[in-house]
């Protein structure tokens, strides 16, 4: 009889535990389900001047259509709020330095990094200089977002998670984001001055010219894009490498190259209607940037009257940055579409500060001597005091130390043009003419501007804040110092003054982040860490042997190329290594020359074994050439790369194995082709130190997509939930398709202005932050596979009406 209790009360008890556990499972999908998005029925809104109507199709692609621009606003900043207010709260924390408040001490290396900048009182600075209409409009955006966070049953499931409470939305707020922005985009410009300044100090000036081009016959610049005799030529191959030159003392098994993923991307292009099949231009645009869910951008069609549109109404579609001022990224109007690509302009300037301890806390700028300003700002830590953290100010900018040497931080992001909201101009912009000379006076981060209009024409500007230099371009690549020159601009360039091209003779433009004139005009951007230029000429080459009568489709699919034309000319050279002596008796050598002949197909195909190899084989040799300057240089400042000091690096190599000269051959090797082996013995041993046989290392198995929800890196339990599928990506760097495990194309638009119906898009991720949205992961699929999906949104599947 005990036993037989015994047994009844272990059953009760089971079940009672996994009644408790269901319970609990349906509490947290209870509350999961509470913060979803409302996508049907009807809301008061207070403020609004009419009925908005918010109607999404099946992907959850959202109509927005009101009778003021205003009321239009509001509803945009409601939808951002109920579908993504916790990707919106990282932003404005992230430029802030405020991520610690949500994470703790862990995030505090990242918000003294951010807060040395003071975002959040320059945003307050900047709200005070907005105009009526602007920050009129701006509030209507910050109402619709707290009104649509109020509105949500429960708070968004990151905050439970991570035991905290939403903060309400503010203008400042949105300002900030827009300098999430300028950190995004322009973080690597001074590691990469402090790069440049390692290689300066410890190499002569010949050798500093050969290791660092400016530009090579590559590039594909707008003044000169068929001419590559055009480029400067190449500084001679001094007699000797300098000290610093080959291997590190201790060199890993593991390739640094195998976690390499080009961080510098974006492409974008137009087609004149000269060349199209409708007469109509054709603009294209996909900006790479890191992937995480949900995506950084949120596509939409807004409506609202405008006198200048046809039938009064206008129409714009395109992307939006969720907590930005509420104005379409990237997109077109009806009558002239747009987009941006990152323009590496040299926008820093890293100015070393004399000290004196006769002077006491003063510093001395070129200007002369200072005493910096103090801020005291308190960083607020969960689950810890706050911590005081103090930032000198001096006339050049904050004050940062790195290596014991204080420098003055001399950014365009601190000027108080930096954010405006003249974006928002390009809504209405009726020609090419007007968008350019909008995106000169807009204040984002620099950016090349493409469009084209309706009528055919097609045009490139610089878009955002550029300085007035006062320097040329090569000596603002360095960090500075007090004795040698003045900072290398001082204010900004006027809007008159920026360069452009209007509709060229080949009928087409093409940017990819790297040098985007040869001639006049190149001087006004500088050099801010230019692309090799190979993704840009394969591009415009790309394009160019399309020909005439081109459609939206074909344009689309320059995105896609993933030729593997500058990889190849690698795998050529470490064919030429392997030759029948360098495989005598190395197996393992007579297999990696296999696979780069037989697993090749001119492409980074995820299939592919031979453009894995022939790509670690080049990434091999630079850890062998540069392996020593690579390790002092993160020394210096643990962002900073060797690569990130001249990424003409390759060009530099390819030479070197050309001409093979002995100055420049590394201790311990006797020959060039010793060299390359030992590059190709490495890669072999790293791939075995992953367990794997060199058959099995295809592209695609080191190219798997790792795209998730930033909570899933404090919570991996959820990884199920909060994650993307990891497939196998073809395409890399320097070609049109940029792919990597956790940054590319964020999105793929292509669209010519009046013409949307057949316009083309693909994101990674879906519209909606939320794993229970049926629109988490919609449309991913096709992104991930190149398969292009409509721009505009079909049917409306759910409306929400909002009233006054």
């Amino acid at each position: 009889m005990r036993k037989r209790g015994w047994k009844t009360w272990t059953l009760r008890t089971l079940a009672a535990v996994l009644g408790l556990l269901l319970l609990a499972v349906l509490g947290a999908w209870l509350y999961l389900r509470g913060s979803l998005a409302q996508l049907d029925g009807e809301r008061t809104a207070p403020g609004l001047t009419a009925e908005v109507t918010v109607a999404r199709d099946r992907d959850g692609v959202p109509v927005i259509q009101g009778s003021s621009r205003g009321d239009v606003a509001y509803a945009t900043g409601f939808v951002h709020a109920q579908e993504r207010y916790f990707q919106m709260d990282l932003l404005r924390r992230t430029a802030a330095g405020e991520l610690a408040e949500l994470f703790g001490p862990r995030a505090l290396p990242l918000d003294r990094d951010h807060r040395l900048h003071r975002f959040r009182a320059r945003a307050e600075s900047a709200l005070a200089r907005l105009n009526g209409p602007e920050r009129d409009l701006l509030d209507r955006y910050v109402a619709g977002v707290n009104d649509g966070l109020k509105a949500l049953r429960a708070k968004p499931f990151e905050y439970a998670l991570t035991g905290s409470a939403p903060r309400p939305w503010t203008a400042q707020d949105s300002l900030l984001v827009a300098w999430a922005m300028y950190i995004d985009l322009q973080n690597n410009l001074a590691p990469r001055e402090l790069a440049r300044g390692w290689m300066r100090e410890h190499s002569d000036a010949a050798q500093l010219a050969f290791l660092l081009p400016d530009a090579s016959a590559i590039d594909a610049t707008l003044d000169a894009p068929a001419t590559p005799a055009s480029a400067p030529a190449l500084a001679p191959i001094p007699s000797h490498a300098p000290d610093w030159w080959g291997p590190a003392s201790k060199v890993p098994v593991q390739l640094a190259a195998a976690d390499f993923t080009d961080s510098v991307g974006s492409n974008n292009y137009a087609v004149a209607g000269s060349r199209t099949s409708s007469g109509a231009a054709i603009v294209s645009d996909d900006m790479h940037l890191g992937l995480q869910l949900p995506n950084i951008w949120f596509r939409v069609v807004l409506r609202f009257p405008d006198a200048s549109a046809a039938g009064g109404q206008r129409r714009v579609v395109g992307v939006t940055l969720p907590g930005a001022p509420p104005s379409v990224i990237v997109g077109s109007n009806g009558q002239v579409a747009w987009s941006f690509t990152n323009s590496y302009a040299d926008l820093l300037d890293l100015v070393e500060l004399g000290k004196d301890a006769a002077k006491g806390a003063q510093v001395r700028t070129p200007n002369g001597w200072e005493t910096p300003r103090e801020h005291v700002e308190l960083i607020a830590v969960k689950g810890a005091p706050a911590e005081r953290f103090v930032v000198r100010d001096t006339s050049l900018g904050p004050i940062r130390t790195v290596d014991g040497r204080d420098y003055a931080v001399h950014w365009i992001a601190h000027d108080p043009q930096a954010v405006n909201l003249n974006h928002l101009k390009l809504e209405g912009a009726r020609s090419v003419d007007e968008a350019l000379a909008i995106a000169a006076i807009d204040g984002i981060p620099a950016q090349n501007f493409v469009a084209g209009d309706a009528r055919g024409n097609i045009g490139w500007t610089i878009a955002g804040v550029l300085p007035r230099r006062t320097t040329p371009p090569p000596v603002a690549t360095f960090p500075l110092d007090p004795d040698g020159h003045a900072p290398t601009w001082n204010g900004l360039l006027p809007a008159a003054d920026y360069p452009r091209v209007l509709n060229p003779r080949e009928g087409q433009i093409t940017t990819a982040n790297s040098r985007q004139l040869m001639g006049a005009g190149s001087e006004r951007i500088g050099d801010g860490g230019f692309d090799l230029g190979m993704r840009n000429r394969q591009l415009h080459d790309g394009l160019l042997a399309l020909g005439a009568k081109m459609d939206v489709r074909q344009a689309f699919g320059a995105a896609l190329d993933d030729r593997a034309l500058f990889i190849a000319d690698w795998r050529r050279r470490a064919l030429a290594a392997l030759d029948a002596s360098a495989l005598s008796g190395k197996p393992q050598r007579a297999e990696f020359r296999r696979l780069l002949e037989t697993s090749w197909d001119g492409r980074a195909s995820v299939d592919s074994v031979g453009y894995r190899l022939a790509r670690d084989y080049m990434w091999a040799l630079h850890e062998l050439l540069y392996g020593q300057a690579m390790a002092a240089i993160k020394e210096r400042d643990p962002k900073a790369t060797a690569a990130m000091a001249g990424s003409r690096w390759p060009l530099v190599v390819a030479r070197l194995l050309d001409e093979q000269p002995a100055g420049w051959l590394p201790t311990g090797y006797p020959t060039w082709q010793a060299l390359q082996l030992a590059a190709v013995d490495r890669v072999i041993a790293a791939i075995e130190e992953e367990g794997k046989i060199l058959a099995q290392a295809s592209w695609g198995e080191r190219n798997t997509a790792n795209v998730a929800h930033p909570i899933s890196m404090a919570v991996p339990a959820l990884r199920f939930l909060l994650a993307a599928p990891g497939d196998r990506l073809p395409g890399d760097a320097h070609m049109p398709r940029v792919a990597g495990p956790k940054f590319g194309q964020s999105e793929r638009l292509t669209v010519s202005p009046g013409r949307e119906e057949e316009g083309l898009y693909n994101m990674p991720g879906g519209q909606s932050g939320h794993p229970l949205s049926p629109y988490f992961l919609a449309g991913h699929a096709a992104w991930a596979e190149g398969r292009p999906l409509p721009l505009l949104p079909g049917t409306a599947q759910h409306t929400l009406r909002l009233v006054p």
